[in-house]
C-alpha cells in the first residue's frame, strides 16, 4: 500500500476508534476528508508544530468542526503537544479534545469551530489580516508576512447563509491567499442532501470571483495535492481565493456504512470497525499507529526548519527596518502601545473640557479620533451603515483594492482601515473573529443594535474564544424614533448581556463613552458590544475620573447635589439616555425632601466583577433601588430592584419624545416610583 495511503488510514483508525470509545462523535466526516488532509498537510502546511504560535505560520480552519476527530488526529500525528492519551479521553471532561475545536483548548487548534460556516467565514478574515499586514509591513526583498490560509469545509457550511456573505466579501476583496477544499460527500444528517441542496457551488463561487478547481476525486491525495499547487500558482499570478471540489464518500472504508447518514454523527460500532479494519487493510489494535507512520507524517524537523529560515529573515528584516519589524512584533502579541494610558486619559480630559451635548454614536466616533490615531492596530468597519454607526475617523481611509487585487494606500503611505462589509451582519462579526484570531489588528465593526439578532452566533463565539472585538451598535432604543418596532431595539440589551465573557456598555455621555473604548481595548480577552443613542444626550456633570467609570457603575449625582445632606433614602440606578431622568427625577423629589442617590450603570457586567466593598458602597443594604432603562426588566431584578421603570413591549413608529412619553420614560414617572418604593406615594 503507498504510504499515502497508509498514512489516510491512520486518520481512519483514530476517528472511528475514538469516537467509538467516546460512544459519541462523527466518524464519517473525518474517514471522508483524511486523504484530502493528507495532500494538504504532508505537501503544503508550512506550520511548526513545536510552536503553534508562529506568527508566519499557514492557518488551516475545520470549519465543518463536528469533524474534530480529523483535526485531533492529525495535531497528533505531525507532532503537536496531543498526546494519544488525549485521543482516547475525546469528548470527555477537561480533555484536549473537545467534542469541536476549540481555540485555546487544543494546540494547534486556531479557531473554534462547530456553528457551520462560521470557520469559513473566520478564514475570510484570517486571509484578509495577512493581506493587510503584507501590504503594511512588506518591503522590498522583504516579505515577511507570506502565508496562505487553507480552510476544510462541508455541504452545511455551504448551506448556512453566512457562507454567502462571507464568501463574497473574499472574492470581493480578492484574498488569493485563501485556499478553500470542499469536502463534496452529499450526505447530511438528514441523508442525500439532492433534494434540498441544489446550488451549482462551482457557478455560485466563480460569480463571488473565486477561481474553482474540480471537482477532483478526494479520496486520491495526488489529485488533491495538485490541485492546491494549482490553486497557489494562481495566487502568485492572479486575484481570487480559490475553491477545490472534493468528491468524497463519508465513512470511507466501512462497508455498510460509507456514504449513508449513518456514518455521520454516531459510532461504526464493534462489529462495522472490525470489517473497517479489514476492508482498509489496517491490523493494528485501536489507538496503535506503527512508528513508520508516525515518522512520515512528523512535521517536526520541517517546521523547525521553516521557522528558523523565517526568523533568519525577520533578523535581516529588523535589521533594515527596525521600527517596523518592533511595531509588527508589538500588534501580534496583541500589546497596546506605551502610550495607551496617556491618549485614554487626554481622551478624557477633552470630554471633560468640551462638555458637549451630542449622541453616544457621535460620543464613539469623536473617541475613535483619538484612538485609531494613536493605535493603527484599530481597523473598522460598518454593515453599510458607516454615516449611521461613525465608525470612520480621519485615520482610517476606506479600505480599497485596485484591478491587480493590491490593497490601495493613502497618499501618506497608509492602508485603508475603515472596511464597508456591506448589508452582511453576520458575516462582518465572523470575519471579525478571524482578523482577531490572526493578530496585528483589533477590529470592530458597526451596526443598529436591534440587527445585533444577525451577528449574535459570532458574538458568542467571540466571548466563547475570548477574542478582542469590539461591536459598536447605534440606534440602542425607542430614542430613534420614526423607523418603529422593526428598529426599535427592546429585549437586545438584555439578551447581550446574557451571554458570558461579553462586556455590555450603555454610556451615557462622551466621558463614559471614553470609559467604554478603554476597557474594550485593554480587555485582551474580551469581546465588547458598545449600545450608543441616536439623540443627543447631555455631558452629565460628574466628579468621578476614567478609573472609577471604568468599574462600570459609579456614583453620579448623591443628595447633596441638590441641596439635602440627609444620607440617601432611595437610590435611582440608569444607563444610557435614562441617567438625565434620574437627575431630574432627584431634583423633583428633593422639593419633597427625598434624598436619592443617583447611580451611572453603564456597563452591568463590568461592575458585576467589581469587589464586594466597592459594591456595597455604591448599593448600601436595606437602600431601595430603582432602575431606569429604556429595555426589558428582567435582568435588572438581580439588584434586588424595588421598581423598574422599563418597556417589555415592542415599539412604535413616531418622534422619539412622544414615544419617551407614551412609554413612561419621563422624570415624573421615575419620581412616582421612587415615592411608591417608600410608601409615600
Amino acid at each position: 500500500m503507498v504510504a499515502s495511503a497508509l498514512m489516510a488510514n491512520a486518520i481512519r483508525a483514530l476517528a472511528m476508534d475514538a469516537v467509538e470509545l467516546a460512544r459519541s462523535g462523527h466518524p464519517g466526516a473525518p474517514m471522508g476528508m483524511a486523504d484530502m488532509a493528507v495532500a494538504l498537510w504532508k505537501d503544503h502546511l508550512h506550520h511548526n508544530p513545536a510552536n503553534p504560535h508562529w506568527a508566519n505560520r499557514d492557518r488551516f480552519v475545520l470549519s465543518n468542526g463536528h469533524a474534530s476527530m480529523l483535526l485531533y488526529a492529525l495535531l497528533h500525528l505531525t507532532g503537536y503537544d496531543l498526546p494519544i492519551e488525549q485521543l482516547k479521553q475525546f469528548r470527555q471532561m477537561h480533555s484536549l479534545t473537545p467534542g469541536h475545536p476549540e481555540y485555546g483548548v487544543t494546540p494547534g487548534v486556531e479557531t473554534t469551530t462547530g456553528p457551520l460556516g462560521q470557520g469559513l467565514s473566520n478564514a475570510v478574515g484570517m486571509a484578509l489580516a495577512e493581506k493587510l499586514l503584507a501590504a503594511e509591513f512588506n518591503r522590498p526583498n522583504h516579505k515577511i508576512v507570506d502565508h496562505h490560509t487553507y480552510v476544510f469545509l462541508g455541504d452545511g457550511c455551504l448551506m448556512e447563509g453566512i457562507s454567502h456573505e462571507a464568501c463574497a466579501l473574499a472574492g470581493a476583496w480578492q484574498l488569493s491567499k485563501l485556499i478553500a477544499l470542499y469536502d463534496d460527500n452529499g450526505i447530511s444528517i438528514d441523508g442525500p442532501v439532492k433534494p434540498w441542496f441544489v446550488d451549482n457551488t462551482a457557478a455560485r463561487f466563480r460569480a463571488y470571483g473565486w477561481n474553482v478547481i474540480g471537482p477532483v476525486v478526494g479520496h486520491n491525495a495526488d489529485a488533491v495535492s495538485l490541485a492546491i499547487t494549482k490553486a497557489k500558482t494562481h495566487s502568485a499570478t492572479q486575484n481570487g481565493p480559490t475553491l477545490i471540489i472534493c468528491k468524497t464518500q463519508i465513512g470511507k472504508g466501512s462497508p455498510t456504512r460509507a456514504n449513508t447518514a449513518k456514518a455521520h454523527g454516531e459510532p461504526l460500532g464493534a462489529e462495522e470497525i472490525a470489517r473497517t479494519r479489514e476492508a482498509l487493510g489496517w491490523s493494528h489494535p485501536p489507538f496503535e499507529v506503527p512508528a513508520k507512520i508516525y515518522a512520515q507524517w512528523s512535521a517536526k524537523i520541517a517546521g523547525a526548519r521553516r521557522e528558523a529560515g523565517w526568523n533568519k529573515r525577520f533578523a535581516a528584516y529588523a535589521a533594515a527596518y527596525p521600527e517596523l519589524a518592533d511595531e509588527l512584533t508589538r500588534r501580534m502579541r496583541g500589546e497596546l502601545p506605551q502610550q495607551f494610558d496617556q491618549v485614554a486619559a487626554a481622551a478624557a480630559e477633552t470630554a471633560h473640557t468640551q462638555a458637549a451635548t451630542v449622541a453616544s454614536r457621535k460620543a464613539s466616533q469623536i473617541v475613535l479620533e483619538a484612538f485609531t490615531a494613536a493605535l493603527p492596530e484599530l481597523l473598522g468597519g460598518s454593515a453599510d451603515l458607516t454615516g449611521s454607526n461613525l465608525t470612520q475617523t480621519a485615520a482610517t481611509a476606506p479600505l480599497r483594492f485596485d484591478p491587480r487585487g493590491q490593497v490601495v494606500k493613502t497618499d501618506g503611505g497608509q492602508i485603508g482601515r475603515h472596511i464597508n462589509y456591506g448589508v452582511r451582519e453576520f458575516g462582518m462579526a465572523a470575519v471579525m473573529n478571524g482578523i482577531a484570531l490572526h493578530g496585528g489588528y483589533i477590529p470592530y465593526g458597526g451596526t443598529f443594535l436591534t440587527f445585533s439578532d444577525y451577528s449574535r452566533n459570532a458574538i458568542r463565539m467571540a466571548a466563547l474564544m475570548k477574542l478582542r472585538v469590539v461591536h459598536v451598535f447605534t440606534h440602542d432604543s425607542i430614542g430613534l424614533g420614526e423607523d418603529g418596532p422593526t428598529h426599535q431595539p427592546i429585549e437586545h440589551a438584555a439578551a447581550l448581556r446574557l451571554i458570558p465573557n461579553l462586556d455590555v456598555w450603555r454610556p451615557a455621555d462622551t466621558a463614559e463613552t471614553v470609559a467604554a473604548w478603554t476597557v474594550a481595548l485593554q480587555n485582551s480577552a474580551r469581546p465588547t458590544a458598545l449600545l450608543l443613542s441616536r439623540q443627543n444626550l447631555p455631558y452629565l456633570p460628574k466628579t468621578a475620573e476614567l478609573p472609577e467609570i471604568s468599574k462600570g457603575a459609579y456614583v453620579l449625582a448623591e443628595p447633596t447635589r441638590v441641596g439635602l445632606s440627609e444620607s440617601a433614602q432611595a437610590i435611582l440606578i440608569a444607563t444610557g439616555s435614562e441617567v438625565q431622568l434620574a437627575l431630574a427625577a432627584q431634583e423633583l423629589l428633593a422639593a419633597d425632601k427625598i434624598a436619592v442617590r443617583v447611580i451611572s450603570m453603564p456597563s452591568t457586567t463590568v461592575f458585576d466583577r467589581q469587589s464586594d466593598e466597592y459594591k456595597r458602597a455604591l448599593l448600601p443594604v436595606g437602600v431601595p433601588r430603582i432602575v431606569a432603562e429604556m429595555g426589558a426588566s428582567g435582568s435588572w431584578w438581580k439588584y434586588s430592584a424595588c421598581a423598574v421603570l422599563s418597556i417589555n413591549v415592542f415599539g412604535e413608529s413616531a418622534p422619539a419624545q412622544e414615544l419617551f412619553e407614551r412609554f413612561g420614560f419621563t422624570a415624573e414617572n421615575l419620581a412616582t416610583a421612587v415615592k411608591m418604593a417608600l410608601g409615600r406615594e
